[in-house]
């Protein structure tokens, strides 16, 4: 390499929602790890909290549930999570909304999130 040579970056921004298909990177950091901080049930679903943390927009992430659906409470009932204030609902690969008989117990599950589209998939099994 030749003295004074200067490398020029460019880096390129897409917004998915104008492009409509593009490449994404994800999880170039490794997958991140959250625990829950509690669990809430209402009449209308159950909501696993998990702390405050910064994660690509696009990607996967362990979830390690530590807070189990409290006994009694309607298996009917969809999940969802809550990640730094914003409550989505968790579904499976085909779309239906994953239910409190679905998550038993504590345990660890693996999860795709798309936040441009408002995807939040369960991509691990769930074991009784």
């Amino acid at each position: 390499m030749a003295a004074g040579t200067v490398f020029i970056t460019t880096v390129f921004h897409f917004n998915s929602k104008i492009m409509g298909c593009f490449n994404v990177t994800t999880n170039v950091n490794g997958v991140p790890y959250l625990s829950t901080t509690n669990v809430t049930v209402t009449d209308t679903a159950v909501d696993f909290a998990l702390g405050f943390r910064r994660i690509q927009p696009v990607g996967y992430f362990t979830v390690r549930i530590e807070n189990a659906i409290p006994e009694g409470t309607t298996g009917t009932l969809p999940v969802s999570v809550t990640l730094n204030g914003t409550s989505r609902p968790l579904t499976f690969f085909n779309g239906t909304p994953v239910t409190a008989a679905d998550i038993t117990g504590t345990g660890i599950i693996t999860v795709f999130n798309d936040r441009f589209n408002g995807i939040l998939q369960i991509t691990s099994a769930l074991a009784a």
